[in-house]
């Protein structure tokens, strides 16, 4: 596995953290009793849902300097591995401690933290050339989550 990344790469992992952050909000919406706090946690899978979206968008925009692989992976072993991390650390599927909203809201801005940290700190492994000013956007769209999800929790 190469010690540096690409924009591409990075856009794959972003496109598997939103597919989670969805199906932690639709698992979430199934907990709660609340038909307000249903359609909030229901609204946020349809902004992963959108996001996910975005970012293939903006992943199909890349040019070739961006999607240039800097080591041979015949076997996309690098996506893999950074698609393994998304799973264990970013929205995990890990069991809620329990089905208040409230607790639903600060697990996910927790999730949303870790997204951010992970992007900040691949950003620091792809080289300018290879899309680094990319990332930002990216980092961007979870720090409106994390704006969001706190202005209901305090709500």
């Amino acid at each position: 596995m190469s010690n540096t990344f690409n924009a591409n790469e990075i856009f794959e992992i972003a496109i598997k953290i939103e597919q989670n952050g969805a199906i932690f909000y639709r698992d979430a919406a199934k907990q709660v009793n609340a038909e307000k706090e249903k359609e909030f946690l229901l609204y946020l899978a349809k902004m992963e849902d959108d996001h996910e979206a975005t970012f293939a968008t903006m992943q199909k925009e890349l040019t070739d300097q961006e999607t240039f692989s800097t080591a041979f992976d015949p076997d996309d072993e690098t996506v893999l591995y950074l698609k393994a991390l998304a799973d264990t650390r970013v929205f995990s599927e890990q069991k809620m401690p329990d089905n208040r909203f409230k607790t639903i809201l600060s697990r996910a801005i927790q999730a949303e933290k870790d997204s951010i940290a992970f992007y900040l700190g691949m950003k620091a492994l792809v080289p300018p050339k290879l899309g680094q000013s990319k990332i930002d956007d990216i980092i961007k769209e979870e720090m409106s989550h994390i704006k969001l999800l706190a202005e209901k929790l305090m709500a």
